[in-house]
């Protein structure tokens, strides 16, 4: 059984299932540059937030290392999840930029509004790999469910070639399922890791 937080913004109410650290292990197969890439890694997820409209992300995986000593670091991630919607005078940014107009508390009704034909909501998730990576990935969340795929990958010069990436997550018997697919190193678009997380706080 999960509990949900019921502090949320009205914004983050088709997202609140996230919320939490979440733990456990999965395993990478992957097949790219005359190399096979596989093995089992630990996993530790977080969603919170600070009162905003959207959701803190961050996560870290590490190689198992077949004792009870940590294993090799693989990568961490940090970023922010939201619903899309149209900013407007009432919100801040871009920058430092503050609001043109007093921003009047959104509502259900308003997050309502947003709602797709599909049922579900159409999200942007903005993750920053450890290793200067950056993704910018749209999708949906439909109940427990979240589909994305990259809309832009940018990458510093001294990174190793990634050129785009799926993610979906699921909420199945109060664990948290996910699959990442990834175009790299010269690859088309393949699955590449998957896990199943317990609910750690």
């Amino acid at each position: 059984m999960i509990d949900l937080p019921t502090d949320l913004p009205a914004d983050l109410v088709p997202l609140s299932w996230l919320v939490g650290v979440w733990e456990g292990t999965g395993v990478i197969d992957y097949d790219a540059a005359g190399h096979r890439y596989a093995g089992e890694f630990a996993h530790r997820v977080s969603f919170s937030h600070d009162g905003g409209d959207y959701l803190n992300y961050s996560a870290t995986a590490w190689m198992s290392s077949g004792d009870d000593g940590p294993g090799v670091q693989l990568v961490a991630e940090t970023g922010y999840w939201r619903l899309a919607r149209p900013l407007g005078d009432a919100d801040a940014g871009p920058g430092l930029l503050p609001a043109l107009s007093p921003a009047p508390p959104r509502t259900v009704d308003d997050v309502e509004a947003l709602r797709v034909a599909e049922g579900g909501f159409e999200i942007e998730a903005v993750i920053v790999h450890s290793d200067g990576i950056s993704e910018l990935y749209l999708g949906h969340v439909t109940g427990p469910r979240i589909d994305l795929a990259t809309d832009a990958v940018v990458r510093p010069p001294g990174a190793k070639e990634y050129a785009a990436a799926t993610r979906l997550y699921g909420l199945v018997d109060g664990h948290l399922l996910w699959a990442w697919d990834i175009a790299a190193l010269g690859t088309e678009l393949g699955s590449h890791a998957s896990a199943r997380l317990a609910k750690a706080e």
